[in-house]
C-alpha cells in the first residue's frame, strides 16, 4: 500500500503545548481512531522538539541555528500513513485541526 508523510506547520506558540487551546488538543487526540476508521494505518508518528533545537546542515558543511526555511510556520510534527491512495492520504489531512497554519501530504517513493 503507498505511503504518505503528513506534515503540520503551525505558527510557533510562545508557550509551546500548554498555549494548544484545548479543544484543537482533543482534535489532535481523536485524529488516530478516525484516522484508523478509514482503513488507513499510522506507520510512524514521532513527536518534534521545538524549532530552537533545530539545526541546519548547508551544502558546504556550514551549520547554523534554527530551520532553513523562512516562514511564519514552523514544522509542529509529521507522521507516515499508508493509505490507498492520494486522495485518501488528503482526507487524513484533513482530519486535523489546524490553528494558523497548513497540512501539507507528500507521496512517499516507493522503493
Amino acid at each position: 500500500m503507498p505511503q504518505y508523510a503528513i506534515l503540520i506547520y503551525e505558527k510557533e506558540l510562545p508557550g509551546g503545548v500548554a498555549d494548544i487551546p484545548p479543544e484543537v488538543m482533543e482534535a489532535n487526540l481523536s485524529a488516530g481512531d478516525k484516522i484508523a476508521a478509514m482503513g488507513v494505518r499510522i506507520v510512524s508518528e514521532p513527536a518534534l522538539q521545538p524549532s530552537a533545537a533545530t539545526r541546519t546542515i548547508h551544502k558546504n558543511g556550514l551549520v547554523t541555528d534554527g530551520p532553513f526555511l523562512e516562514s511564519k510556520e514552523v514544522l509542529a510534527g509529521f507522521f507516515v500513513v499508508e493509505a490507498s491512495d492520494l486522495d485518501q492520504a488528503i482526507a487524513v489531512g484533513k482530519l486535523l485541526p489546524i490553528m494558523d497554519g497548513a497540512v501539507e501530504v507528500r507521496p512517499l517513493l516507493e522503493v
